[in-house]
């Protein structure tokens, strides 16, 4: 076992006097030390339970017959920090929840891993934690929020909430309708209630075969949410067991499959940054490219919010990400002969299940489109491409084409929408937002927001180098690469220039001549950094461009 490196032999007597000291029993260290990674605190509320999910985990450890150690992982609420410079936090820390996670697990020596995360940096930062490490590992969730419900009985959720707030400037909601959102919107515990990025994450946990069925769905106040922590914490015992590990079911073939069921669901625009980092992790290589040939061929069968009115509680009791699943395999469109941490294939976990809602999950021959939820755009704007949430985009902006309305940042973007000086056919730039401008990459959620309640969603575009919450609706794209603060094509964009976009296409163009391109990139001048001391000028210096995950290089 790993963990002899700290407890076995007379050389390891000084280790044992140190876990003698926090309690531990010859009985207790005789077993295989289990890390149980918790993303427990009191400022998230998708975390706010995860000290329960961690005891249960914890129990199933026990129950199995290991001996569960318990450390903590940050997280940041991405709602919370939206709208300030704590966004700028947001991305970053999923490098430092993988970074902390392999120092405290090789130092620590642990024989297998039972991750607890919920948000939306949390996921991808234990999987790429997981990958890098390929040590036995499982995850854990603490489950989707539950949908709110106004006072006149309407259901409602966070994306509608920050559309409130649009609304309301643009005089269509006073207070009382604001407060009314705000008390009701976010009901419970747990991830925020629609396909948004923590949720799409969880989903895809299970897709990629590294967390038992029900983990994306099973919402977080439920009891069977306690009782698949205790099985989850008796399967590590398994996989440490036959050690089986994380690259063993993080296969090429599996991030295929991930990104399938990512179209299939129509889940957030971040998990085209989020499946690249973690593949990279896992010595598997995939780009924005595969999505787009991925998504031609599958269909789009939910739409959950922002994109619909359903939410994740729908989507568990329809049957959950499996049921998705198994609407895919008959189309062929799934490799099923994966292995999984279940220690069963893919296939033999998908023996017996039924789509139980045809309406929440479309069935394969009758989908809300052809194609799949998330379209990579290229074109002169964003040469390495942008990315766009096409089940959420209104059919009429589809295909657009207007003057653009160029912002340097989101504040001033923020500005001019509230002060109602955006108009019908515009086409918002917001720049030097992305992974170094911002530094960064911050997500957009408030311009969106205030774009789609002002009345505007079905007219006007948006267009960054930043990134967008999964609660995001409308024709909002983003991740343009390369970015303005590497001197991409965004940085050249001037007030009044016409943007061409078509998303059925995958196209998008900036309609300026090359030679005139070309006598602006050469009065171009990078702005000096928005941020010159601390992590985010160390993380500005090391991090990728968004197309290829925003990894540190």
């Amino acid at each position: 076992m790993n963990s002899d490196y700290i407890k076995s032999g007379v050389e390891r007597a000084p280790n044992r006097s140190l876990l003698y000291a926090l309690g531990y029993t010859d009985e207790e260290l005789r077993r295989p030390l289990i890390g149980v990674v918790s993303s427990h605190n009191e400022i998230v509320p998708g975390h706010m339970n995860l000290d329960k999910i961690a005891e249960a985990v914890k129990a199933g450890v026990r129950a199995a017959g290991g001996t569960p150690v318990m450390f903590p992982a940050i997280a940041v609420c991405d709602g919370i920090a939206m709208g300030h410079v704590g966004m700028k936090y947001s991305l970053v820390t999923r490098d430092l929840i993988a970074d902390s996670t392999e120092a405290m697990a090789i130092a620590h020596q642990f024989d297998g891993l039972v991750m607890i995360p919920n948000c939306d940096k949390n996921v991808p930062g234990l999987l790429m934690a997981a990958a890098r490490l390929n040590i036995p590992a499982i995850f854990c969730s603490g489950g989707p929020m539950l949908a709110g419900h106004l006072q006149d009985g309407r259901r409602t959720c966070l994306s509608h909430m920050f559309e409130a707030v649009g609304a309301y400037h643009a005089g269509k909601l006073d207070e009382e309708g604001v407060r009314d959102y705000e008390e009701n919107a976010c009901p419970s515990c747990g991830s925020c209630s629609g396909m948004y990025t923590a949720n799409s994450m969880n989903c895809l946990t299970e897709a990629i075969g590294m967390a038992l069925p029900g983990n994306g769905t099973v919402p977080a106040p439920y009891s069977a949410r306690l009782r698949l922590a205790k099985r989850t914490g008796m399967q590590i015992m398994e996989l440490v067991k036959r050690n089986l590990r994380p690259r063993d079911i993080m296969t090429p073939a599996a991030f295929h499959n991930a990104e399938t069921v990512d179209m299939a669901l129509g889940c957030s625009t971040n998990t085209m940054l989020h499946l690249p980092a973690i593949a990279h992790e896992a010595g598997v290589e995939i780009d924005l490219d595969a999505a787009n040939a991925i998504s031609a061929h599958t269909p789009n069968l939910c739409h959950l919010a922002p994109a619909g009115d359903t939410f994740m509680e729908d989507l568990d009791r329809a049957g959950g990400v499996f049921a998705v699943m198994k609407e895919l395999t008959k189309a062929g469109l799934l490799d099923t002969s994966v292995m999984t941490c279940t220690g069963k294939t893919m296939a033999e976990n998908l023996a017996g299940v039924e789509n139980r809602n045809p309406e929440i999950i479309r069935p394969i021959d009758n989908p809300y489109s052809r194609s799949g939820g998330i379209a990579v755009l290229k074109g002169n704007l964003a040469a390495d491409g942008c990315v766009v949430k096409q089940s959420a985009v209104a059919a009429e902006m589809m295909v657009h084409e207007g003057p653009a309305r160029v912002f340097d940042s989101e504040e001033e973007a923020i500005a001019a929408i509230f002060g109602k000086q955006i108009n019908p056919g515009d086409v918002v730039v917001i720049r030097y937002e992305g992974p170094k401008g911002g530094p960064g990459m911050r997500e957009m959620l408030n311009p969106t927001s205030a774009i789609v309640g002002m009345g505007l969603g079905e007219s006007v575009a948006l267009i960054t180098d930043g990134r967008f919450s999964g609660a995001t609706r409308g024709a909002a794209i983003g991740h343009v690469s390369p970015e303005a603060a590497a001197g991409g094509t965004i940085a050249l964009v001037e007030e009044g220039d016409t943007i061409a976009i078509d998303i059925p296409n995958c196209k998008i163009e900036l309609k300026v001549s090359d030679e005139e391109l070309a006598q602006r990139r050469a009065k171009w001048v990078c702005p000096e950094p928005k941020v010159k001391t601390g992590y985010l000028a160390r993380y500005a210096k090391l991090v990728s461009s968004a197309d290829k995950g925003a990894i540190l290089l």
